[in-house]
């Protein structure tokens, strides 16, 4: 059955049940479940992260109690010859090769190897293909080199890592690259960004073929949000790395340890004993941001650092990084993070 080698737990004997489980869905809030239900391929390849891969075979190929039988029917096809090992040196066993993308509903690309590797140009035209013939075309994380190596991208918004950001933009200037979103769908074609941003991407899949209720119950299963707000920038560290040698570290470090006391860019620059001018021209040539944009960032991962590790009330964490009100934290919060500082705790306690 939906199986990659034996490493995926996923013994056919052990499934064989399924095909004679009824034909219609438990929950009445959503459609019948339908007849023939729809073939997902995720391309497997050299070098996968098992992490990617299974997010792929637990959204799209468990058997799940809650429903009278499989959501989706999933393959794996094999994007280039020889035996496949994962990192960690699993071995792969796929169904088929890259002629199973023919007729598939959705093809995921789930990562790819190196950022910096041209993908092999079989794949790539079979993606093409598929997307021509109908198909949903989904990449995971550093996937989205492979759509974009492929054209698939050109002209369209897109997302991926954000550590891969500055390397995207600069190989595909012709995509409309968004670097704050957990996935982008545009038309038929779905990025998502960081690893686990592809269980949202998949999920979000299950929600447009099944509906809501699904798509959360698939999600509860998973011990995960059915729907996480914002974006990837709340995951990112904000800290400006300073080279230790360059004359605004001791600067800075020193602000770090004010911030709660009022800090502003004029305390700043007299701290530094220059001018308000002096300062930000110096803060620009080795920092590469203003010094209120720097502290902004500051505050916002001070405040995110509280979030996750105290109990401190909203209004605490605000006086603590140097808001005067709580508005204008949460403004502040919203716009760095993407979510509100709320919804942030919330995120990280689950």
């Amino acid at each position: 059955m939906n199986s990659v080698g034996v490493f995926m737990g996923c013994d056919s004997e052990a499934r064989a049940g399924c095909e004679t489980l009824a034909d219609t869905t438990i929950f009445i809030n959503n459609p019948p479940m339908i007849d023939s239900q729809p073939t997902v391929v995720a391309i497997v390849y050299q070098g996968m992260s098992m992490f990617e891969l299974g997010i792929v075979a637990e959204v799209f190929g468990g058997t799940r109690p809650d429903f009278p039988k499989p959501l989706f029917k999933l393959k794996f096809a094999q994007a280039e010859p020889g035996a496949l090992k994962t990192i960690g040196g699993l071995q792969l066993r796929a169904h088929g090769g890259l002629g199973l993308l023919r007729g598939a509903d959705c093809v995921v690309v789930p990562g790819w190897r190196d950022a910096h590797e041209f993908p092999p140009p079989a794949l790539l035209r079979a993606l093409v293909r598929a997307l021509a013939q109908g198909s949903h075309v989904i990449s995971l994380c550093s996937g989205a080199f492979v759509l974009a190596s492929a054209g698939i991208l050109d002209n369209r918004r897109a997302t991926t890592h954000w550590r891969y950001a500055d390397l995207f933009r600069e190989r595909f200037p012709q995509v409309h690259f968004d670097p704050d979103v957990l996935y982008v769908e545009d038309g038929k074609v779905m990025t998502s960004a960081g690893s686990a941003a592809g269980i949202d991407a998949c999920l979000q899949v299950v929600r447009r073929q099944y509906g809501a209720d699904v798509a959360n119950t698939v999600a509860r299963a998973m011990v995960t949000n059915p729907h996480r707000a914002g974006g990837q920038a709340q995951y990112v560290r904000r800290p400006m790395a300073i080279r230790p040698d360059r004359s605004l570290a001791p600067l800075l470090e020193w602000a770090r340890s004010q911030l709660g006391n009022g800090m502003t860019v004029s305390a700043l620059a007299k701290r530094a004993a220059v001018s308000d001018r002096t300062l930000l021209r110096k803060f620009v040539g080795e920092v590469g941001i203003t010094p209120k944009a720097w502290l902004q960032q500051e505050r916002i991962s001070e405040a995110q650092r509280l979030l996750e590790a105290t109990e401190t009330p909203l209004e605490g964490i605000s006086e603590a990084v140097g808001y005067s009100t709580i508005g204008a934290f949460r403004t502040a919060f919203r716009q760095t993070a993407g979510v509100a500082p709320a919804t942030y705790r919330s995120n990280f306690r689950k």
